[in-house]
């Protein structure tokens, strides 16, 4: 009877302990609920989405980029507003389109740093706020405890940094770099009584996609297919595809792209670059690095490009292999760099685990833009075609967002800012133009979702020659209008047409929809208030 009341005992025991962990557990739970947020908000600049594999997985393999996505959120409708690098920057921080937020080009606008912004709000909100790596908006940073960025695009390798107003050298591989300045901010900067926001922004992989020294062989040995439309057939299109400069073999450089000190002037085809490309590779990037930097470099490089010029020079190789050898080369650097972004996603992911911070942190991953990767023998951003219109987007938030969710409606890098500040239990001013997406992530339906988006690209004349335009994109159809020293509409169906190669707006089966577009198109000017006359008047005043 004694060991059988003994027995009931432990059983008793056991379960108290078990209920009591229970409650602890439940009770962790509900105070992870009650605290705000963390945010980590990784970007890296002109990463496309087929080039992580959560989205396309043929090209190449992003485990730690895959690992957000898995553990949260994949957001496959996910587009920009205006595709090039600070203007975007500025619309994720501001809510707002760039024709309301003031930075509408790279050059000839500077970004107002005493307006309304994300990492502001959240700081007077008790945020401990941060930034390292790419700022890219020609101001200093604001609404920050704590900076260390870029002078403009940054470099490669030893980078410069200006760490509150000082800039320092850093000697190492930006990527890595950058990482260690988040790690070391979280572990030794932050204020650990309060909340933080860390946004973490990669150079990589921007032009001139150079790959760290152990990067460099990564792709040896393997030839990816080239994509739709290589050669460039734009006759269906229209002439803002014909006169853009942003061909693999027409507009990257020898040097600052494809890695010569020298060329073979003597090859008919060949056309020298221009002088800031002829210099800029051989005095400032090389001429950056350590003697072991440059001898790992020089190793890898110097004895291929010389196979190459040999081949040019004898005549061995015709125009359309080495177009061909170009696009490999590429490619290669390009995946290169962003191996080295997602290796060092996974020492952020890895890091907030080791140290307790997983549980209660939102992490975003995402780009300023998508890029072409040959498609209609481009490289480069800026048009309102899929390729970078197009950013990559994922999320997670431990007991929030499901893992595994996937969210197929239309989001824009206008949501980013009111999304986070819901997030974070900041109210949402009145005056942005995005809408807070924590509703896409829990499950109950939202009727009232926007079902098309809004587009308006500014720089031209500038850099690659893609001329000014706006637009809309529904479901199925997009409806462009390009101005300037042009006037000429383009409408696509995306579902027979998915590469956006056949204009159909004057075809007369789908005048109907060119109308029905461009009402939507009227509608979203309205409500974003942009509108042609305003565009011209940008024009006209020379404000872009």
């Amino acid at each position: 009877m004694q060991k059988l009341e003994g027995k009931i005992y432990s059983i008793f025991a056991l379960s108290a302990i078990l209920i009591l962990l229970s409650n602890c557990s439940g009770e962790r739970q509900e105070k992870i609920k009650e605290q705000r947020p963390n945010i980590v908000f990784i970007m890296s600049d002109d990463h496309a989405s087929r080039a992580i594999s959560c989205y396309d997985g043929t090209l190449n393999q992003t485990p730690n980029i895959d690992r957000i996505a898995s553990e949260g959120a994949i957001f496959t409708n996910s587009f920009v507003g205006n595709s090039i690098c600070g203007p975007s920057r500025a619309t994720m921080i501001t809510g707002k389109f760039s024709h309301k937020n003031g930075f509408l080009a790279n050059y000839r606008s500077k970004f107002d740093g005493s307006q309304q912004t994300l990492p502001k709000l959240l700081k007077a909100n008790g945020y401990n706020t941060a930034i390292v790596g790419k700022w890219h908006l020609g101001t200093t940073p604001t609404g920050f405890d704590y900076w260390n960025v870029f002078p403009d695009q940054g470099d490669y390798y030893n980078p410069d940094f200006i760490d509150n107003g000082d800039t320092v050298r850093l000697n190492g591989y930006a990527t890595n770099l950058v990482t260690n300045l988040a790690i070391n901010w979280l572990n030794e900067k932050r204020n650990p009584d309060q909340p933080f926001m860390l946004f973490v922004h990669h150079k990589a992989p921007h032009r001139n996609w150079m790959p760290d020294t152990a990067k460099l062989d990564m792709y040896d040995g393997h030839e990816f297919p080239l994509p739709f439309n290589f050669k460039g057939d734009f006759s269906d299109r229209g002439k803002a595809s014909a006169e853009a400069d942003m061909g693999i073999w027409k507009t990257m450089s020898w040097s600052h792209d494809m890695k010569f000190t020298d060329y073979p002037t003597e090859w008919e085809h060949y056309k020298p670059d221009g002088e800031w490309h002829a210099k800029r590779y051989p005095q400032v990037e090389l001429g950056r690095m350590t003697s072991a930097q440059r001898a790992l470099w020089d190793d890898y490089y110097e004895s291929r490009n010389a196979e190459v010029k040999e081949g040019l020079k004898s005549g061995a190789t015709s125009l359309e292999e080495h177009i061909q050898w170009r696009y490999q080369r590429y490619m290669h650097d390009y995946l290169a760099t962003i191996s080295s972004v997602d290796d060092n996603v996974g020492r952020l992911l890895d890091y907030l685990e080791a140290n307790g911070l997983d549980d209660n942190t939102i992490v975003v991953y995402t780009s300023d833009q998508g890029f072409y990767l040959g498609e209609n023998g481009w490289f480069d951003k800026r048009f309102m075609y899929e390729q970078t219109l197009r950013t990559p987007f994922v999320m997670k938030y431990p007991g929030q967002i499901k893992p595994g969710t996937k969210v197929d409606k239309f989001i824009m890098n206008i949501d980013y800012m009111p999304t986070l500040l819901s997030y974070a239990g900041v109210g949402v001013p009145q005056d942005i133009q995005g809408r807070s997406f924590h509703t896409l992530l829990n499950e109950q339906p939202v009727s009232d979702w926007r079902n098309s988006i809004y587009y308006h690209y500014y720089m031209f004349p500038g850099t690659h020659s893609v001329k000014r335009h706006f637009g809309v994109r529904n479901e199925r159809y997009k409806l462009i209008r390009f101005y300037h020293d042009i006037d000429e509409w383009e409408l696509y169906d995306l579902q027979e047409d998915p590469n956006e190669l056949k204009n159909v707006y004057d075809d007369p089966n789908y005048q109907g929809i060119v109308a029905e577009m461009k009402e939507v198109l009227r509608a979203n000017q309205e409500q974003y208030e942009d509108s042609y006359e305003l565009a011209m008047d940008y024009l006209e005043n020379n404000r872009w």
